[in-house]
């Protein structure tokens, strides 16, 4: 089976560092220039990216400039708790068991320290972006929702998946626009994170708004649901009764509550 561009692309960035082109404390070239030299989209390349620091062969600095660790991957030791150091897992490679626009499923062939080499099931999801639109009364934009996986309603934030090529802030005010009828004003990136690095790769970026436009209804008939601007104040009691749905959500929610706390404005967060 033919190798996909995102392979590709990780096969030449692990062959950067490890055979010496970038030495360790490089600092890799910019996300514009990477998707030029290696002929991919920046969504797909940011996945690339992703799973190479998660795994250690790089390390990502002001959200978007990544960096070859101070020692190799091969060499790179963790202080251990308990007796011991810990190493990263060997990676060989992955061939894919199904794949489709929302969800791909390989097995990548992995060697953890210490255990005998086997296949790792490995689910890679799209990579989404999810927006907080805050107003001046302390408030925050949501949509109360049917999901029919778990079988319930619950509160969200606006947010889906990034296009190929989109960049994640044009891809959070979209999203916003099309799901609420709502134009947010100064998105800013607050966290990106993975909600679950145990078998799932599913790179979320989380966004906040402060101000929003009215500019119409809904387009995205599909995703929308029922539009309010909740109190921050609500969003403690909602978290216990179980009506807040969806990581994206919780981490967006939960940030911007501790900052509160803290007295950080989540502009500059």
């Amino acid at each position: 089976m033919a190798e996909t561009k995102t392979a590709r692309v990780e096969r030449t960035i692990r062959e950067w560092v490890g055979g010496g082109k970038l030495t360790p404390g490089d600092k890799m070239p910019s996300e514009r220039a990477l998707t030029a030299e290696l002929d991919i989209g920046r969504t797909a390349l940011r996945q690339v990216l992703a799973r190479l620091v998660a795994e250690g062969v790089l390390e990502v600095h002001d959200r978007s400039s990544y960096r070859v660790p101070a020692a190799s991957p091969g060499q790179r030791r963790v202080g251990a708790i308990g007796s011991g150091d810990l190493e990263p897992w060997q990676i060989y490679g992955e061939r894919p068991v199904y794949n489709n626009r929302w969800v791909r499923l390989g097995l990548v062939d992995v060697e953890p320290p210490g255990v005998k080499r086997f296949e790792h099931h490995v689910v890679r999801l799209q990579h989404v972006a999810v927006t907080a639109v805050l107003d001046d009364q302390d408030r925050v934009l949501m949509l109360w929702r049917y999901r029919f996986v778990p079988d319930q309603w619950g509160w969200e934030l606006p947010g889906g998946i990034v296009d190929e090529g989109e960049d994640a802030r044009t891809c959070a005010a979209r999203e916003v626009e099309e799901e609420t009828g709502w134009r947010p004003a100064n998105v800013e990136p607050v966290i990106t994170f993975q909600p679950m690095v145990g078998m799932v790769d599913s790179p979320h970026e989380i966004f906040v708004a402060h101000g929003a436009e009215r500019v119409g209804e809904p387009t995205d008939a599909e995703e929308a649901g029922r539009v309010e601007w909740v109190p921050l104040a609500d969003i403690p009691g909602l978290m216990e009764r179980g009506q807040l749905m969806g990581c994206g959500t919780l981490v967006g929610l939960l940030h911007i509550l501790a900052n509160r706390q803290k007295g950080v404005s989540t502009a500059s967060a």
